[in-house]
């Protein structure tokens, strides 16, 4: 699957879910990187928000962005026991 960064669907994903960057002005939030959306949805996100962004990005690439954000880093945004669910989740899954 392709970048989806900019897609109308992603867009609306951030829109609808807004307060999951709680941090970011509302005028910044639709340039978000889709390495920040990926991160504040496994950290923050319910199970239904997480299965939303599966269906606009994929499972792969979620997957994807999380090992790439957790592997060769000292320091993870993703407590331990998030880091480790979806370490799980997308050995299975993805």
């Amino acid at each position: 699957m392709t970048d989806n960064t900019n897609s109308k669907a992603l867009k609306q994903f951030i829109k609808q879910h807004s307060p999951l960057w709680w941090w970011v002005p509302e005028e910044a939030k639709e340039n978000l990187s889709l390495n920040s959306v990926v991160e504040a949805t496994l950290n923050y996100g319910s199970i239904e928000d997480i299965k939303k962004l599966f269906g606009i990005v994929g499972i792969k690439k979620v997957a994807e962005i999380f090992y790439e954000s957790t592997s060769n880093r000292q320091r993870a945004n993703y407590p331990p026991e998030i880091k480790n669910f979806f370490k799980l989740y997308f050995e299975r899954h993805a």
